[in-house]
């Protein structure tokens, strides 16, 4: 991830700080300050990218346990060094890394693009090519936000995926399920302009609701009903509350995120000679001051800062860019029609300023959004005033006239005709 004003390598996973070096973290403030200049870099929005994923099945039994072994063989030279050490690791075709969530899910991180044309070709083309690798191995994409055939089950044997999967099996089931039972879109755009920012930031929370419902397609997981419309999302939210829900839309969003940052204890705590279990309670603030357990840590560096923001699973994630995290995967066809939405609603201040005042009436009801989706009469409302106002705006996004009027079909024709079954 570039020091730019806008962003130009977004996908790279936050927590990697390639190209910064690492230094030692003097005390709360300069923590802060860390936090807020690699969360929030301002510049006019240009770039849009995706992150898909998808839950990985046998295509003759898909409640079958997924082989590992057999998807390190399908994936070749591209898979990740999680599953296998020595992978070469190479990207896809088209440019897009691959990596694996610790169930198995295979995730293409796109590199960013200037227009949605530009990226539909890119992400098609991995996305094609993936197809194919798994398919010569008798494996195939997922094509929900949760794995409706599976319960969920570890396959990745990472110190932090099993710090991970100890820390929130107290808790509940939330945790096991997100980690290996979820798939989730991820549209990634530049976090605009300095004087622009607090709105879309505000206008990336309060839309997640009604598009949350309005893409839901996660009700069963693992052979049952669950009842819900995003069971996936449900995971996410009674995983960790403070790693998960979002706390209120601030006018000062790095300030808060630094804060928060600052709060929120570790998940996980990296080390080479020992699980990587955390100390209980332990939050990054109390590290820096060497407060507690800390007092026996090396003092926390740059580095150690980066990979803590690495564990953050709220509905929009500030990496530089915005990387809005709340839908659920899509069938493999379908990823571009809510990614341009989402592209469109975000695309001018004056469409910002809309979606915000739209949204206000159901901006806090994710439970709600995520449990009855588009049942709920006002979010289907809500939902349906967005998809007008979305397809509206995917001109301005680079697409085709052609593309624009099949999005535009999709999508209306989904809100519309929810709304009218709600």
């Amino acid at each position: 991830m570039t020091e730019a004003s806008t962003v130009h390598e977004f996908p790279e996973k936050s927590g990697s700080a390639s190209n910064r070096t690492a230094r030692v973290l003097a005390d709360r403030a300069a923590g802060e300050a860390y936090v807020a200049s690699v969360c929030f870099k301002h510049g006019p929005p240009r770039l849009t990218g995706v992150e898909l994923e998808f839950t990985v099945h046998h295509a003759d039994d898909p409640a079958r346990p997924l082989d590992p072994d057999l998807l390190a063989t399908a994936l070749g030279p591209h898979t990740p060094r999680t599953l296998r050490p020595d992978s070469p690791e190479t990207p896809l075709p088209a440019g897009s890394p691959v990596s694996l969530e610790p169930g198995g899910q295979v995730e293409i991180s796109a590199h960013p693009q200037a227009t949605l044309r530009e990226l539909d070709a890119v992400v098609s083309a991995d996305l094609r090519h993936l197809g194919e690798l798994l398919a010569s191995r008798g494996l195939q994409l997922g094509e929900s936000g949760i794995d409706a055939h599976r319960a969920p089950r570890r396959v990745l044997n990472t110190p932090r995926y099993a710090a991970m999967e100890r820390r929130f099996a107290p808790i509940g089931p939330g945790g096991i399920t997100m980690m290996c039972s979820t798939a989730g879109l991820q549209v990634c755009l530049d976090a605009g302009e300095a004087e622009h920012h607090a709105a879309r930031w505000a206008a990336a929370h309060a839309m997640g609701p009604p598009l949350l419902a309005l893409f839901a397609n996660s009700r069963v997981h693992a052979g049952r009903d669950t009842g819900h419309a995003s069971a996936r999302w449900l995971a996410v939210h009674d995983t960790e509350a403070i790693r998960t829900r979002t706390a209120g839309v601030p006018d000062d969003p790095a300030a808060e995120w630094a804060t928060r940052m600052m709060d929120t204890p570790l998940m996980v705590l990296p080390r080479e000679d020992r699980p990587w279990d955390a100390p209980e309670g332990l939050t990054f603030a109390d590290w820096i001051e060497g407060r507690g357990s800390a007092a026996l840590l090396p003092r926390p560096t740059s580095a150690d800062l980066d990979y803590h923001l690495s564990t953050m699973f709220t509905p929009v994630r500030p990496q530089g860019y915005l990387e809005i995290r709340y839908l659920d995967a899509q069938p493999p066809a379908d990823w571009l029609a809510p990614t341009a939405l989402v592209a469109a609603l975000l695309a001018r201040p004056s469409t910002v300023d809309k979606v915000r005042g739209l949204c206000a009436p159901v901006a806090d009801r994710w439970t709600r959004a995520a449990g009855r989706g588009l049942a709920d009469p006002e979010i289907a409302a809500v939902a349906a005033a967005l998809a007008d106002l979305g397809c509206a705006e995917l001109g301005s996004t680079g697409l085709s006239t052609e593309s624009v009027t099949e999005i535009s079909e999709s999508v209306q024709g989904r809100a519309y005709r929810s709304r009218s079954e709600a």
